[in-house]
């Protein structure tokens, strides 16, 4: 099988699909892998370290796109991407396609057949290539909050530890998630006080085991939201619903509530955000300001750490794209229901429910193709 990794072209993308040991070892196994130049650069892999592995070097990404069976990358294809897809492709990446119509259509009308590794799920029903990057986009969410809640960068002038004599600041999670865990732990870490929100009680039960009394936990409603607002300095969202949009959880009113020079980092904004008032932001421009809250919503926060994020990224889907080798896509989907789930789009058409509801688009049933 022949499997290519072209550059990232989305904005401050370092990371890459893959890296050079895993080039190893799909080389070793019989398979021919095609690296764009430079592709590894921004995580610290350079073109040799590639060639080393077995890998061929090509210089333009229409080269890999024309010459590669499957395409492994880490963010969604941009347009001038789409437009290199053939039907007869696998492209095998993050997709988070119930937040963009346009896309889904796009990836649709291209004929490639589209693996997205938010969906691929395991028998325990976690989620194990989104796991990494929502592990590390958890740890990477206080850093970015603490960040903004300096008065040089706008906020209200918290520091999350406190001082002697002066309370921590007040850090709310929404969410109990392996993202909402991470966050907790790592505020925690910085000295924060935490509150944690969800609406499933075993899920705040397993994160009271894990944290005792360091943490506050509530059951999500309407009414427990707005009541915590107020004192929050930092509102961490990380709600997630598997496949399909991020659920609205903080109303444009709602945020006449909070301090002014609060601030809310919007992990969910790859699934549309939790919070009404949210929209994608970069790593260059990564905040915005609404009724005196500052919003961190940037669509690709693991990016910002490409190496340790690329290198967690392939630990997880490796395993996942030597079975696609060694199989074929089409062999490996009809053997395994979990990466069946991952399987979005194929043969023009869309079989993902949560998709399909999210944008009022028809369903076609992946059993059936």
């Amino acid at each position: 099988m022949r499997i290519g990794a072209p550059k990232e072209i989305k904005n401050n993308e370092y990371r890459v699909g893959l890296t050079p040991n895993s080039v190893s070892e799909l080389t070793r196994l019989g398979h021919e892998v095609l690296i764009e130049q430079g592709a590894g650069l921004g995580a610290g892999f350079d073109d040799a370290a590639y060639e080393i592995g077995g890998a061929r070097i090509l210089q333009r990404a229409h080269e890999i796109f024309a010459q590669s069976e499957i395409i492994v990358k880490v963010k969604e294809p941009q347009p001038e991407e789409i437009k290199l897809l053939r039907p007869d492709q696998l492209l095998f990446t993050y997709l988070h396609l119930a937040a963009d119509a346009k896309l889904t259509a796009s990836l649709i009308a291209s004929g490639a057949h589209c693996i997205a590794y938010e969906t691929v799920s395991a028998a325990d029903g976690s989620l194990p290539l989104l796991a990494p990057m929502s592990e590390i986009a958890g740890r990477l969410a206080p850093q970015m909050g603490a960040r903004f809640l300096e008065k040089e960068n706008g906020g209200r002038g918290v520091l999350l530890a406190g001082a002697p004599g002066v309370p921590s600041a007040h850090v709310l999670v929404l969410g109990a998630g392996s993202v909402g865990v991470q966050a907790t732990e790592i505020a925690l870490g910085m000295g924060a006080r935490v509150s944690v929100i969800d609406r499933n009680i075993d899920a705040l039960r397993r994160v009271a085991a894990r944290f005792g009394a360091r943490i506050q936990t509530v059951a999500s409603t309407n009414q427990s939201i707005q009541s915590l607002l107020p004192e929050a300095d930092l509102v961490i969202c990380a709600a997630l619903i598997a496949g399909a949009k991020a659920p609205i959880l903080i109303t444009r009113d709602m945020l006449t509530k909070m301090a002014p020079g609060s601030v809310i980092v919007d992990v969910a904004i790859d699934q549309g955000g939790c919070c009404e008032t949210s929209r994608p932001t970069t790593h260059k421009d990564p905040v915005y300001t609404v009724d005196n809250v500052i919003h961190y919503c940037v669509a690709n926060m693991p990016g910002v750490v490409p190496r340790t994020s690329t290198l967690a990224l392939n630990n997880a889907t490796l395993p996942v794209i030597v079975r696609l080798a060694e199989k074929g896509w089409r062999a490996a989907v009809a053997a395994d229901v979990h990466l069946r789930n991952g399987l979005e789009i194929t043969n023009g058409r869309l079989v993902s429910a949560q998709v399909a509801k999210a944008h009022g688009m028809a369903l076609c049933d992946s059993n059936k193709l």
